[in-house]
Parts: C-alpha cells; structure tokens; sequence
C-alpha cells in the first residue's frame, strides 16, 4: 500500500511538473512572439490602408478615435449585447474593440458564462499562443457577478487610444523575420470605464489600460491572444 501511494504521489509530481513546464513554456512563446513582432504592422498592411496611417516605428491609434462617454449616457434598461469581434485585420483596430470587450458588461442582459462565452469566440483558435485564462480573468467571477446582478450593475467602455509598445519595436530590430511565425502583436490600449447600477444612472468612471497580445494573420481577420499581467507603454 505504501509502495502505491509513493508511486502515485510521484505520478502526480511529475504529471504538475509537466503541466507546469508546459505553461511556462506557453508564456514563453508568447512573449517572444511579442517582443519580435510588435513593429511590422505598416510594412504587412501597406497596400490595404492609408500611407499615414501607423507609418512611424511607433504607430498611434488610428485617426477616427473614441470620446469618453459620460455616466449619463450609459444605457437605462437591459438593451446590452454581447461583444462580437470585429472582421478586421488591423491589430490596432482590433485591439481597440477587444479592450471595450473586456471592460464592458452588463448584468441585467446576460449571466457570467455567457459573457466568458462570447469572448472565447475572440480568441485565436491556434492553441499554442492562445491564453484563454488571461482573459477570463477580466470577466468577474460567478460569485462577485451574483451580488452585483443584485444591485443590476453595468458598465460601458471607451477606446482612446492604442499603440504598439517602444520595447517590442525596438525588440522587433534584432530579429525582424520573427513576425512571420505567429504574426501577433502587442497592443496597449488606453480608454475609459464607465460604471453605474440600477436606480443610479450616473455611478462612476475610471481610466482603464491595458497591453494585448493579438494575432492578425494576412489571410484571416485579427483575433484575441490574451491580455498580458502588466502595461506596457
């Protein structure tokens, strides 16, 4: 019985240790896809938008951008629809919308696993970049979602600005044929989030960041890699 049990507790170790290298591995992919493709959007996407547009190492948000919206206009009855991702193959466009995604929801329209639902279909279906976890970790938890369900707490969001982060563009420089493995971008994306409840219209607004990893391949629109654990500007 002892003999069992050590084997057992060996199998475990090592099947945790695999799952652990195996996780660390992913992050590791990811993050050197997205140290070595942050800067080749203009060059990829030249012949499919206007020559102003992200032509600098360092490219902006595209020109058409979002004012914030104020408490007041945030919608009164439960008319929110759950987030779609947008055909496009623009990772700033795209990482604009995923980040208005991500920072908008509305318990009084739809429950928690419908909203985790919704954003996987952003996801990339490529599993060796994807961090789904990374995203789901945006969504409240089902318990946190039920007591504000309670109140009928909802929030809208706004996408100011977007860029590809100064060190993956300079990173892009020492291996610039790296963009043709993953094709993903890093995206920060800067804007507004919007909160209020039932029965108080006018709640609450903070600033919001956040840096994306979005893959965008020249033959299929742009899709959601994960959300990196920090900022970077």
């Amino acid at each position: 019985m002892q003999k069992r049990s050590l084997s057992s507790a060996s199998r475990s170790g090592k099947s945790g240790g695999a799952l652990v290298r195996r996780r660390a591995l992913l992050g590791t992919v990811v993050l050197v896809a997205l140290v070595a493709l942050a800067g080749l959007f203009s060059y990829l996407t030249r012949d499919n938008r206007e020559p102003s547009n992200h032509s600098s190492a360092q490219p902006t948000s595209p020109a058409t951008t979002f004012a914030p919206a104020s408490p007041s206009a945030l919608p009164s009855g439960p008319s929110a629809a759950l987030p779609s991702p947008p055909d496009t193959r623009d990772p700033i466009a795209f990482g604009k919308a995923a980040a208005v995604a991500l920072w908008s929801y509305d318990t009084r329209a739809y429950s928690q696993p419908e909203l985790v639902a919704a954003l996987h279909r952003w996801l990339t279906t490529e599993g060796q970049y994807v961090d789904a976890d990374s995203v789901e970790r945006q969504v409240p938890s089902p318990m946190l979602w039920g007591r504000m369900a309670d109140s009928g707490q909802f929030a809208t969001a706004t996408a100011a600005e977007a860029h590809f982060p100064d060190s993956f563009t300079r990173a892009l420089q020492a291996d610039p044929g790296a963009i043709t493995q993953a094709y993903v971008y890093a995206v920060t994306v800067s804007g507004k989030q919007s909160i209020a409840w039932s029965g108080s219209p006018q709640g609450g607004a903070e600033d919001r960041s956040a840096t994306l990893a979005v893959q965008c391949r020249p033959d299929r629109p742009c899709a959601l890699v994960g959300v990196m654990p920090s900022v970077a500007p």
